[in-house]
């Protein structure tokens, strides 16, 4: 067969040559140890955390290697892509502060960055291998493919399009030529070469040497409408964006062979593959991949809605790509991320177990870590968008706010209460008379008869006194405490608790229950000086009248 009339056949209007592009896309200016990684989500739906955690690493392995890291949008696949999918991805990246060198909305030299865009180069190397009788137009339908399926399930034979399978593999020029005049569909396979090794190795920056059986599949390349499949578009422009690490989810293992297949008989140079592990979830006695589908914990939507902290997420993330982090981490919590070394040879090999409470553990100790000041300024963003109402009690309030905030801050253990932004206000509620008196109940308590309502008429009158430091207010409380028959520590109540009605302990939950309508809250001292004689004689003459 003529390839090269074949290939003018198939493609009249492609007039460039793969040089063109070697010319235009030169091998970029760099340093030895400059890396060039690339985030190529698809608009298929939102981002889902393993592609975040994928992207974040990146960004991270760039910050500490020096390179460029750009963004690439793979929308080769109309049939799943949804509507304003480029949109949703643009502002999953934006909440998570993850920033690129090269992109869609910032350009570059190796551009265009949308795949859809490059459907020209795709197609000049497509013609270029069938010059070289390295690939073919397949003009089976639909029902074909099917019939070809259904065969070798019955025979077992290995499913796909290959051997004695390959119906259009070897077609004559006059035949295709009939068909493409007729107005057929058709799409391009590869003309996969016979085998001569049954084995491919290929050395992963994180699993090691791995060995696969080498394709003998005639993989599509490009399909009816002219837009090339994830296989050959992702080699094309991995290579001519010069991309040096290839960093993405180990569901591709799989089809690396394919991947290591083109890139040989393209003849570029090989990227070095880094697959990382998935992220998974414990089920039962089970564990399985972190679903989009089943786990609402996947959408950024949920971070979003709750109020986790950027940083913190970045920080967890860190926590599961290197082994060593997290004992780093515990030495150096106020240190930039980037002082530690992230290394492929400490990420994990196996799946990573997704740890909702690890996580929320890691805001706790990042809120304990900032400024009141800070967690208030980054809380109004969150309020404006969640919580309005709230929003507006924040920015009348500020001072205010940041005295409840810095509670136990300055303590060699500080509260670690709040685990998001949501927690402010629903952790220090009973702080805001809007809220205390429309939502407090004590109907969860324990009942009147265990609260001696003497005893906060007697504090009030004789030992409250707001002008005391903690210790002298502390002193004044067990004074209480005996007056009214209860022991002035644990230790004496459990050691005759015969002697008492109970310890210090019951009398301090009795002020904070009538003066906050919870059972736990940080110090009771530092709350009691934010609030005010006046509001806590208010609070404990509402704890009166409501029983």
């Amino acid at each position: 067969m003529n390839f090269e009339l074949l290939a003018e056949l198939l493609f009249p209007n492609i007039t460039n040559t793969p040089d063109y592009y070697e010319d235009k896309y030169p091998k970029r200016n760099l340093n030895k140890k400059d890396i060039v990684v690339r985030f190529a989500p698809s608009p298929t739906g939102f981002i889902h955390m393993g592609s975040l955690y994928v992207a974040s690493l990146n960004r991270l392995l760039v910050n500490q290697n020096h390179g460029i890291y750009y963004l690439r949008i793979e929308d080769t696949d109309h049939k799943r892509e949804v509507k304003g999918g480029i949109k949703l991805i643009q502002e999953a990246l934006d909440y998570f502060s993850i920033s690129f060198d090269e992109s869609p909305s910032k350009g570059g030299e190796y551009g265009p960055y949308i795949q859809s865009e490059r459907k020209v180069i795709y197609q000049t190397y497509i013609k270029d291998l069938i010059k070289k009788g390295l690939a073919y137009p397949c003009f089976c339908t639909e029902a074909e493919l099917e019939s070809i399926r259904e065969s070798q399930v019955s025979s077992k034979s290995k499913l796909g399009y290959y051997g004695k399978w390959a119906m259009d593999r070897n077609l004559t020029f006059d035949e295709i030529q009939q068909r493409v005049n007729n107005g057929k569909s058709y799409v391009i396979r590869l003309k996969t070469p016979k085998i001569i090794n049954e084995k491919i190795e290929c050395n992963d920056m994180i699993k090691g040497n791995i060995y696969f059986p080498t394709n003998d599949i005639d993989v599509v390349l490009l399909k009816s409408d002219g837009l090339p499949t994830y296989h050959f578009a992702h080699v094309i422009d991995d290579y001519l964006m010069r991309t040096t690490h290839v960093i993405r989810g180990d569901e591709w293992l799989s089809s690396l062979p394919i991947h290591l297949q083109l890139f040989s008989m393209l003849g570029f140079e090989l990227p070095k593959y880094v697959h990382i592990s998935p992220l998974t979830k414990k089920e039962g006695n089970s564990i399985r991949k972190l679903s989009k589908r089943k786990d609402p914990e996947s959408a950024i939507s949920y971070y979003q809605e709750k109020g986790i902290p950027i940083e913190a997420l970045k920080i967890y993330f860190a926590n599961i790509t290197n082994s060593n982090f997290e004992q780093w981490y515990s030495q150096n919590q106020r240190a930039p991320l980037t002082d530690f070394t992230f290394t492929f040879n400490k990420m994990p090999v196996g799946g990573t177990l997704f740890d909702i409470n690890k996580l929320k553990n890691i805001c706790r100790q990042y809120f304990s870590l900032e400024s009141a000041l800070d967690i208030y300024l980054e809380s109004l963003d969150y309020f404006k968008t969640y919580d309005n109402s709230f929003y507006e009690i924040l920015l009348k309030n500020k001072e205010y706010v940041i005295s409840i905030l810095n509670i136990e801050k300055d303590r060699p253990r500080p509260r670690k209460d709040i685990a998001c932004y949501k927690d402010i206000k629903d952790e220090n509620w009973y702080m805001f008379d809007e809220l205390f008196y429309s939502n407090v109940s004590y109907l969860n308590l324990k009942d009147e008869t265990t609260y001696d309502y003497n005893i906060l008429v007697s504090y009030l009158s004789n030992y409250f006194d707001i002008n005391d430091n903690e210790v002298e207010w502390y002193d004044r409380t067990k004074s209480l405490a005996v007056h009214f028959g209860y022991a002035p520590d644990v230790k004496s109540y459990k050691e005759n608790p015969n002697n008492y009605k109970g310890h210090i302990g019951d009398i301090c939950e009795l002020i904070r229950v009538a003066i906050t309508g919870e059972k736990q809250t940080p110090s009771l001292y530092e709350i009691q000086q934010i609030l005010g004689f006046d509001r806590i004689k208010a609070r404990i003459d509402n704890f009166k009248n409501f029983f």
